[in-house]
């Protein structure tokens, strides 16, 4: 989950977008949260705080010889000692995520009637080897090639096939299964999916709403923005220039560039016609940072040389980017982000915060979403600036 997409952007969907707002019931139940989860040292399923998450899925099983798969011999020891943590955490649903960023395999394995039914099968057989609750599908993505992975035309059809299959071989298991997919945070995606079909099968869809820029975008901005920005809000500054330049070279009918935002990929999604209730918000429990960055606007929207180098997770920038390291720290309240500029390097990291985790989490109560997800869970920290914290404070109110 954690990739390097360029922007694909497209016209401009207007926040309000017709999400129902509910009034406050003090007897509503909380939303759920969703921890993706990479195991490392120091975060094991023992030392997890499975009591804040309503779902962990585990990351990744891969799509080898047309199976769901583990490519990684440890990771099936470190599953079976997640599901055992369920003896204490009876709430808790484990489920794997197959796929990933470069993840290959998908197009074929779904491509005719008898791969697709391969690898249901063998997905099922995962599911009850491991005694899981669920699966997420993370496809990246049907019918565009992505980080070197095959795709074909087919594949809006066949992702449309797999999700169906998959949703009626999981309930004829003998306990309730969750099944979800990652989908992503910008429009082209979803012409490449058949959105409202594959929804009737899915519980969930965990929109990526991170990555809104890559390590190889060419401006220093936010990559995982909740506010909703026009692109006449940020017209003046570098970006909104070479933005406003492309538009007008887009042959007509050409998706436009804009700001990319969770508020306006979830606000698109509800006007297609999905049910809030099964859309997913996503948090980055990690950074991105670029070089050569000018101080104008403290960097925000600006050009910059390219990507830093080492580690951006959220328990890293906490320890490494910090004021006595010459970063200071902004906040975009139309964005609703935070970010970091380190004036004598001339670096711009943009990140989630325990401000900006919190909004998303209570944009997702108000607009009656699925819940909130976040890429991953050992990439927090653990003291009292865990981001998973803020998010289950704020979850938890009623």
């Amino acid at each position: 989950m954690n990739k390097l997409i360029p922007f694909l952007i497209a016209c401009i969907i207007f926040v309000s977008c017709g999400i129902q707002k509910e009034a406050k019931d003090d007897s509503s139940a909380a939303v759920n949260v969703m921890a993706y989860y990479v195991p490392r040292e120091g975060y094991m399923p023992d030392q997890l705080p499975l009591e804040q998450l309503t779902h962990i899925i585990f990351s990744f099983s891969k799509v080898i010889d047309g199976k769901m798969q583990f490519r990684n011999e440890n990771a099936d020891s470190i599953m079976k000692q997640l599901v055992a943590q369920k003896e204490k955490y009876p709430q808790l649903k484990v489920m794997i995520a197959c796929g990933g960023w470069t993840a290959d395999g998908f197009s074929d394995a779904v491509f005719s009637e008898q791969s697709r039914t391969k690898f249901i099968a063998s997905t099922i057989d995962f599911i009850e080897k491991y005694q899981l609750d669920g699966v997420d599908i993370d496809w990246e993505y049907p019918a565009i090639p992505a980080g070197g992975t095959k795709a074909r035309p087919e594949d809006k059809e066949n992702f449309t096939l797999l999700m169906k299959g998959l949703r009626e071989a999981m309930d004829q298991l003998d306990r309730p299964q969750t099944l979800t997919f990652a989908s992503a945070g910008w429009k082209r995606y979803y012409k490449n999916v058949e959105l409202l079909e594959v929804m009737k099968y899915v519980d969930y869809m965990n929109v990526m709403t991170y990555d809104q820029a890559g390590g190889g975008t060419t401006f220093a901005t936010h990559h995982t923005a909740l506010g909703h920005r026009s692109l006449a809000d940020i017209a003046e500054t570098p970006l909104g220039v070479a933005m406003t330049q492309q538009n007008a070279e887009l042959p007509e009918g050409e998706d436009l560039w804009e700001p990319q935002s969770a508020e306006e990929i979830i606000c698109f999604c509800v006007d297609k016609g999905v049910d809030p209730k099964q859309i997913v918000i996503g948090a980055a429990f990690y950074g991105r940072g670029w070089k050569g960055v000018p101080p104008e606007n403290n960097g925000l929207y600006q050009t910059n040389t390219g990507p830093i180098s080492g580690g951006t997770s959220y328990s890293v920038l906490l320890t490494d980017f910090t004021e006595d390291d010459g970063y200071e720290k902004h906040w975009d309240a139309a964005a609703k982000a935070p970010f970091l500029y380190n004036l004598a390097d001339s670096i711009f990291v943009t990140f989630d915060d325990t401000v900006s985790v919190k909004l998303k989490t209570q944009y997702a109560k108000e607009n009656n979403l699925g819940g909130i997800m976040f890429w991953q869970l050992s990439s927090d920290s653990k003291d009292e600036a865990s981001l998973l914290k803020a998010i289950y404070t704020e979850a938890s109110k009623k």
